[in-house]
């Protein structure tokens, strides 16, 4: 391997919309933006290469905001208690099955068009998240109207400003045309850890309870293949649907809503057959947590509905392992709430977070662990059924009371036993090497007005798994509509706005208006935040292009909301974020871009008003290119602006060009700190590059990276080995240049041609990715340790050192397979 002077290294030598109270207020806006979703959305572009579907990964512009059009699957009729391809026996929700593609009209004769979210197009170079769907198996969605769902319509941008106040008006008169009834949910959660069904389900869904009104039923470690990992594909999903279908309470009719899966976590959501035509806006979404903050061995699968009127959303989630990963765990279930995003019937709208639905159930295999006990002194308050002494020492209780975690959340009294780990097929504590201590790590917990806990248990009856199931039934105070008393409140919100109509223009006062934002970080979110403050007339505002512009802010600016409503003597506080990554990065390095813009707030038939963005960068070793790198001996921070301007504005040099400034570097000297940490740290480090690290660590070595402090470098091996995989993707140019990618495709099975591809790469290419390769074959060396093997790694490193040309289709699966092909010649095949 090489050194980053040159020298030889040798290495170890859904269409109804939402009528929810929670999410409107004087201003219709959902506030979204954190430093958490921004960087987990922008990491996530970074995880190359394990799901054949996901588009190439590449740090694009981030938007929580606005989302594509899902894709859309065959229309697909409920079916009560069927498992996958046995024909219905009943009619589908709303007389049949769901098409999304076409625009329908209700009873009313309202029009009601497809639920969709906002898409920028490629042209306006603001480059919107596009979350790949490939792994939600979408089964049903509900395509019938209610007559709650009347005001909702009318948040249709072509029913305008009038028909946006009378849904506000309608929000607010809420409880004059509802009541509560209540309606009993089972919630079950089981960890099945990768077996298939061996006894009936009964026990568990229905033994000794009322039929419930609804299901909700969630998996995890489905099925712990590398297939499965790799592919997202497994005959275990259908397994388990029809043992769980078998399992529902007899007594009772029940309709398959939705069935969402990520690798393993699954989750399936089911209604009595009276209650499917109150059913509607179905949405299920997934957030991987795993490496890259994409890989869904462990993450979340969430479906939100809206039943008669209450918004309820029910998340599964696996959350990390190992007892002293609690961090961890607090971060995966954080990184799900901020990047968990469902999109509405209003294309201008934001997407709907967790949080913003009037019920919220929480399930899943949560991992955390019993604390400061040994493992002997657990059993025995276990065997004395002293659980309350026991659950002192349980660290979701700790996290939740310092409000690290789950706030606002409730749990019911633990009085069972913990459900993990057992020996499978029994009752016994776990006896393997690894002995590991009880755990409750199986949970449920929940959030929100009128909900009632009537049993919270364990079934320890089934032995399927190292895991026992989960279930907690809870009685609901459902939003019901008295149709009567919706028409009388509609009929007096339309006649007091027939008053308004001839009102003044709008006018509105902003508390801030020039915003400086200093020492931006690369992938270091920054805020800065300023109060809009309504007149007497309602309006509606939003921030719009300059002239000959294609979006309203430059690419690293974001404002948040960008659009809204507000109603007479109101307000709404907007939050413009700076957040600099891969795409932004390499032209605020050179200078060719700076921290500066207009904004233009725009007021619908008022006047506009300018806000100004000034502010500095602080280079960094990310985005820039390598040969750049390879020339700055010295680390970015502690050169002069000009030079870095230079450096990389340099164009790139080949061996031919006879090109050379004096004495540059074999390989980045900040490449050669991530590999030499790895290689002294964690050449034997379990799941590297397959596990997450923090965000905070990240921070920690980019800054080692840009000041040359390696010395002070402390961070999890797991922090650096991401770091390492953003570095590579935040490469301008890749490791193996553009124009060879082509070239390495077609030669992805011969290692001779391949070797000459590489060959032909300008030198600091060929000695970054010969020094990578070295440093990846000593991984697999220790293979028995770290648990690697070639496979995951060219899987890891495929699609970020050889990447689809800028501005070309995306690859497909047959494109991907051969980019790991390529790698996996390298690392079975020594030079």
């Amino acid at each position: 391997m090489l050194s980053p002077e040159g020298e030889l290294y040798i290495l170890g030598s859904d269409v109804t919309v939402q009528l929810d109270t929670t999410e409107l207020s004087l201003v219709f806006l959902l506030p979204f933006g954190s430093h958490t979703r921004m960087f987990l959305q922008e990491v996530a572009r970074a995880c190359p290469g394990f799901d054949p579907a996901t588009p190439d990964p590449e740090f694009l512009w981030l938007s929580a905001y606005r989302c594509t059009r899902p894709e859309l699957e065959p229309p697909t009729p409920f079916g009560w208690n069927s498992p996958p391809g046995t024909a219905p026996r009943f009619a589908g929700i709303g007389g049949g099955a769901s098409d999304f593609d076409d625009s329908r009209s209700d009873k009313r004769g309202l029009l009601v068009h497809p639920s969709s979210c906002a898409q920028d197009t490629p042209d306006s170079l603001l480059t919107r998240q596009n979350k790949s769907k490939s792994e939600i198996t979408d089964l049903v969605r509900s395509s019938t109207i209610m007559v709650s769902d009347k005001a909702h319509m009318l948040s249709m941008q072509k029913f305008g400003l009038r028909d946006t106040i009378v849904k506000s008006r309608l929000v607010q008169k809420e409880e004059d045309y509802t009541y509560i009834q209540n309606f009993r949910f089972f919630v079950g959660t089981y960890n099945v850890n990768g077996q298939s069904p061996k006894e009936g389900l009964r026990p568990w869904l229905s033994h000794s309870i009322p039929a419930p009104d609804v299901y909700c039923v969630g998996f995890q470690e489905l099925d712990l293949s590398k297939e499965a990992f790799f592919f997202h594909d497994t005959p275990k999903e259908e397994e388990w649907f029809k043992a769980v279908s078998e399992g529902l309470h007899p007594d009772a009719k029940y309709a398959k809503v939705k069935l969402v899966r990520l690798v393993g976590i699954m989750l399936l959501l089911y209604v009595k057959q009276e209650h499917a035509a109150h059913i509607s806006e179905v949405e299920a979404e997934t957030v991987g947590t795993g490496i890259m903050g994409r890989m869904g061995n462990k993450g979340g699968v969430a479906i939100r509905f809206q039943f008669h009127n209450t918004s309820i959303c029910v998340v599964n989630s696996h959350l990390a392992a190992h007892t002293e990963e609690y961090e961890r765990r607090n971060q995966d279930y954080k990184d799900i709430c901020s990047r968990m995003q469902f999109c509405q019937i209003d294309p201008g709208l934001p997407p709907l977070t967790i949080s913003k639905h009037d019920v919220i159930l929480w399930l899943g295999d949560l991992n955390y662990r019993i604390e400061e006990l040994d493992v002997e002194t657990v059993k025995n308050l276990i065997e004395e059924k002293d659980f309350q002494t026991l659950y002192a020492y349980d660290q979701l209780k700790t996290q939740m009371a310092t409000k690290a975690v789950f706030e606002g959340f409730i749990e019911g009294e633990l009085t069972f036993q913990p459900t993990y780990k057992y020996d499978t097929g029994s009752d016994d504590w776990d006896t393997s090497e690894k002995c590991r201590a009880p755990a409750w790590c199986d949970r449920v917990l929940w959030k929100g007005k009128n909900i009632t806990q009537l049993s919270y248990q364990s079934h320890m009856g089934l032995k399927t798994s190292d895991h026992k199931p989960v279930s907690s039934v809870f009685d609901i105070g459902v939003k019901v509509v008295n149709e009567e008393r919706y028409r009388k409140t509609l009929e007096e919100i339309v006649r007091s706005l027939d008053k308004m109509e001839n009102a003044n223009i709008p006018s509105v006062s902003l508390s801030k208006r020039e915003f400086c934002f200093q020492n931006v970080k690369y992938m270091q979110l920054q805020v800065q935040s300023f109060t809009i403050h309504n007149g007497q007339v309602p309006c509606q505002f939003e921030f719009i292009n300059k002239p000959d512009e294609k979006s309203y802010c430059k690419q690293w600016l974001n404002a948040n909301p960008s659009r809204g409503f507000l109603l007479p003597d109101s307000a709404v506080e907007i939050e413009l974020e700076l957040f600099v990554n891969k795409t932004t990065a390499t032209k605020l390095n050179s200078g060719e871009d700076k921290i500066e813009d207009i904004l233009v707030l725009h007021l619908d038939r008022g006047k506009d008003y300018f806000l100004s963005v000034s502010g500095n960068y602080l280079p960094s070793c990310f985005g820039s290119p390598i040969h750049t790198l390879c020339y700055m001996r010295e680390p970015i921070l502690e050169l002069p602006l000009e030079t870095i301007r230079e450096l990389t504005l340099m164009p790139l040099q080949t061996e031919d060009d006879g090109v050379q400034l004096e004495n540059p570097l074999g390989i980045p000297k900040e490449l050669w700190m991530m590999v030499d940490y790895l290689y002294q740290n964690a050449i034997q480090q379990e799941d590297l590059f397959q596990q997450p690290g923090l965000r905070s660590e990240f921070e920690h070595i980019r800054d080692c990276l840009d000041t040359g402090m390696i010395e002070s470098l402390s961070a999890s091996n797991h922090s650096v080995a991401e770091a390492l995989l953003l570095f590579l993707e935040s490469l301008p140019e890749p490791v193996i240049c553009y124009s060879t990618y082509h070239n390495c495709l077609e030669c992805s099975g011969n290692y001779t041609a391949s070797k000459q591809v590489i060959s032909t790469l300008p030198t600091f290419h060929q000695n970054v990715f010969n020094y990578l390769m070295a440093f990846l074959r000593e991984l697999l060396k220790k293979s028995a340790k770290n648990h690697l093997d070639e496979n995951i790694l060219a899987s890891v490193f495929g699609s970020l050192l050889l990447r689809n040309p800028a501005g070309h289709r995306k690859p497909d699966m047959a494109e991907k397979k051969k980019a790991q092909e390529f790698i996996h010649l390298f690392l079975c095949n020594s030079p």
